[in-house]
């Protein structure tokens, strides 16, 4: 299929409205002389036989004392056969020549009528010359300047998509820029900032892809040194068995390490894949809810108490449930990693006009808030883990148009606040 040109379409339309307008209002000029031009007519021959009339009323018109007017341009003449009440004008032709005719009672009673013809062919062809002879000759420059202009418009409406088109052009991953919003109109505002907010995540994307190719390669070369290394020594000479089975050991746990980074990174691959699910409708309360009871399971071994809190009883919206349930379970588990035994950890649910802020606060040890948590292969503390969780939950909240972060409390108890704000896109429905 052949690609159309915005630039070709917009003038043709723009030339074809403007085209159509100044027909439309030639035709409607038309009309509104012509009107103007045969009432003035009309009000003329009316003047004319109210002074008959007046005329009549001193001295009895009849056919014998009535002398008709009769000329080429207009006909006066004293007539019987008709049956009116009240003064009628009535337009005809007769022999190519168009008239005006008015039937004006002079004597009712005695069916007298006075019957004016007024000829109009020198208005009607000075109209027709009018229009469509001096505007037609007056149309063709005119057109040669409808076009010249609806080119100049055409090319001064387009010049910011050509300027934010030529700047994407020169983009490419290692060289990002922001759109000044500074020249461009107001209308393309909405747009340079989507486009300024999809360079920024790609940017981000971008720097944490390079990062965990480079961590993961690191994070995998370590064990995979340290078994060969651990390897080479014991097989220098003969060692006890509990030797080689200590070797083993090791190689078995640096085995099982990379296979839980493995999966970390597999879990990436998926995240990605779940950034094209297909939203759901759900009741965001109750989903909480019930995900609130299975995480109880999570926490019943260090006896850690969940709760949950709500503004709204209810909240119909539609959701990306997968990626969702990443950034949530990343949350608790954490909170749940980091948070002492026989301690509590809040999930709230807090709906306004414009957001939808889920949090989930725990009692454990906070964090460094300058480190950059969510960059792969951060760890924080001295617990296991790969170090790619929050990561996902970034990744996933990206995809969502959301925002995470995490920060230490500010209400004098130790622990962090995990926190991912949702932008009121569409109308929810709550109570």
């Amino acid at each position: 299929m052949e690609a159309k040109s915005i630039y070709k379409q917009f003038y043709t339309k723009l030339i074809i409205a403007t085209s159509l307008f100044i027909i439309t209002l030639s035709f409607i000029f038309y009309e509104y002389t012509k009107t103007t031009v045969y009432e003035n007519i009309q009000e003329k021959m009316l003047q004319d036989a109210k002074e008959i009339y007046l005329i009549s009323l001193n001295k009895k018109l009849t056919k014998q004392n009535f002398k008709p007017i009769i000329n080429d341009d207009i006909s006066i003449e004293l007539i019987s056969n008709v049956n009116i009440k009240k003064h009628k004008f009535y337009m005809y032709n007769k022999n190519k020549n168009y008239y005006i005719k008015l039937i004006y009672p002079i004597d009712i009673s005695n069916k007298q009528y006075l019957q004016i013809n007024r000829n109009i062919n020198f208005e009607r062809n000075l109209l027709s010359s009018i229009i469509f002879k001096n505007l037609f000759i007056l149309a063709i420059p005119g057109f040669i300047l409808m076009l010249l202009y609806s080119l100049a418009v055409s090319k001064s409406l387009l010049k910011p998509i050509i300027q934010i088109n030529k700047k994407l052009s020169n983009m490419d991953e290692s060289s990002l820029t922001q759109i000044d919003k500074k020249d461009l109109p107001i209308e393309f505002h909405s747009l340079s900032n989507s486009i300024n907010s999809l360079t920024n995540r790609i940017e981000t994307y971008v720097k944490f892809k390079k990062e965990l190719f480079i961590g993961a390669a690191h994070e995998l070369k370590t064990p995979l040194a340290v078994m060969k290394l651990k390897t080479e020594v014991t097989l220098r000479k003969k060692r006890e068995v509990e030797a080689y089975e200590e070797t083993l050991k090791l190689t078995v746990k640096q085995i099982d390490d990379m296979n839980i980074m493995i999966s970390s990174i597999l879990d990436i691959g998926r995240a990605e894949g779940a950034q094209f699910e297909q939203t759901v409708d759900l009741d965001l309360v109750e989903y909480l809810k019930k995900k609130s009871n299975d995480y109880r399971m999570l926490s019943a071994q260090k006896n850690i108490i969940i709760t949950f809190f709500s503004n709204v009883n209810t909240l119909n919206t539609s959701m990306q449930v997968t990626l969702l349930n990443q950034i949530l379970q990343n949350f608790v588990q954490n909170a749940i990693k980091f948070t002492p035994e026989n301690k509590a950890i809040a999930i709230r649910l807090k709906k306004t006009k414009a957001r939808i802020v889920i949090t989930v606060t725990d009692e454990g040890q906070g964090i460094d808030e300058k480190i950059d948590l969510f960059a792969p292969f951060k760890r924080y503390g001295n617990q296991s883990g790969v170090g790619l969780g929050l990561f996902l939950a970034k990744n996933a909240a990206d995809a969502l148009s959301a925002r995470i972060s995490i920060k230490n409390r500010k209400d004098g108890k130790k622990g962090c606040i995990a926190k991912l704000v949702i932008n009121n896109t569409s109308p929810l429905k709550n109570s």
